[in-house]
């Protein structure tokens, strides 16, 4: 199958490589879009500790089930052929954390795209209980969207924000744009943004959030004036540089609340005395539980959220061009790349343009080595199970839950 991957900083290749080999537990899924997330730009410039080469980066994705493990059941939603999406992060589902819903903070917990291969690629294996069907009129376009937007639930959760909150966020990329629209869907109509790149910050100010413009010392000036000197009480920053991180703080009121959702820099200094004074609290928001991505998955399909303009399509093997035009400052609302796309064309979209909506007819596949031996042993696992069956002609079942 081809795959792009990631080889030493800012090189990527697109190469032939084997399909993933099929757990029992797993769902191969043939990737119909892979989207470009913020986290991986640090990683493709070989400052991320979670990306190492050689590796196949991607974690937002949507696409078809291409064959299912052997101990996966085939049901009226999960079969091959059904379009789905699937929550990339994977906790160990015994520790206290998995137990209590907070996957994400598992210290076992593996990332499609850091720790295991990902979706830049044609074909994608991952867990069965981590693969979602795609409501029946959602497009596959949206359903790889769903990862960012789940970031963004999270983070609004988190914040405790209510419609007489004032917020700021910093970073208005694919994140930040789902954060502005959670925040409204919360009620919070006095929301301020700001970002360097004057694209994106219109993209913003059309939801009808606040252009914050960056003066020559930081945001703060500016917020005090916007807000009429009270400051904001919740501040999200969604880029992650040291000078955001600080905006974000000092233009926080106190007893305000700061969010990092943002993973750029790794070490930032901060005023504490004054955050200490303030009764300022920091609060990290690394990713969602699967709650939120439930959550995130429903209102996209029902369109209460969504990236309206802007979104690029492109076909993988423009991939290491848009990593790098991304690095540069490009400023797209979303890269989807497209590896199992017959059209070599890169096109900018709406959203939620009607051309863009239909559930794709997966193509038919060059790659059948994997599914024909998950097929092969499904059977010998069916025949296996049915000459185990307990008294009475009932099978026993063991397969495992949610793991």
């Amino acid at each position: 199958m081809k795959a792009l991957v990631y080889e030493a900083p800012q090189v990527m290749t697109l190469r032939d490589v084997p399909a993933p080999s099929l757990g029992t537990d797993q769902v191969l899924i043939r990737v119909a879009f892979s989207g470009i997330c913020g986290s991986e730009l640090s990683g493709y410039l070989g400052q991320n500790s979670l990306r190492r080469a050689p590796l196949v980066f991607g974690h937002e994705l949507s696409g078809w089930v291409e064959a299912l493990g052997a101990d996966v059941p085939e049901t009226a939603e999960l079969h091959p052929g059904a379009a789905v999406t699937a929550n990339p992060l994977v906790g160990c589902g015994t520790c206290g954390y998995c137990i209590t819903g907070r996957q994400q903070l598992c210290p076992h917990r593996l990332l499609l795209g850091a720790h295991v291969p990902g979706c830049n690629a044609e074909l994608v294996a991952v867990p069965a209980h981590a693969v979602l069907p795609l409501p029946a009129a959602m497009s596959l376009h949206d359903a790889a969207m769903v990862e960012p937007a789940a970031c963004a639930v999270q983070a609004v959760q988190v914040s405790g924000v209510g419609p007489s909150s004032r917020a700021l966020v910093v970073g208005a990329g694919p994140i930040g744009m789902f954060i502005l629209q959670v925040l409204t869907l919360h009620g919070v109509n006095e929301r301020y943004v700001s970002d360097l790149n004057s694209t994106r910050l219109a993209r913003a100010v059309e939801t009808g959030a606040i252009a914050v413009p960056v003066g020559p010392n930081g945001l703060s000036e500016a917020v005090q004036r916007l807000s009429v000197g009270h400051g904001v009480d919740v501040a999200f920053d969604a880029v992650g540089s040291a000078q955001t991180r600080r905006d974000c703080v000092v233009s926080t009121a106190a007893g305000g609340r700061v969010i990092l959702v943002g993973l750029h820099s790794d070490e930032t200094s901060f005023p504490v005395n004054s955050i200490i004074r303030s009764e300022i609290s920091l609060t990290g928001v690394f990713a969602y539980t699967p709650a939120n991505f439930r959550t995130a998955l429903d209102w996209l399909a029902r369109r209460r959220i969504g990236l309206a303009d802007g979104v690029v399509i492109a076909p993988l093997a423009d991939g290491p061009d848009w990593y790098a035009r991304l690095v540069a400052g490009e400023g797209a609302a979303k890269v989807l790349l497209t590896p199992g796309a017959t059209d070599t064309r890169t096109k900018t979209v709406c959203c939620h343009d009607s051309s863009t909506q239909h559930r794709l007819v997966p193509p038919r596949s060059p790659v059948r080595g994997a599914g024909e031996r998950a097929s092969a042993g499904r059977g010998a696992a069916r025949a296996g199970r049915k000459s185990a069956a307990a008294p009475g002609g009932c099978m026993t079942n063991e397969r495992e839950g949610n793991r």
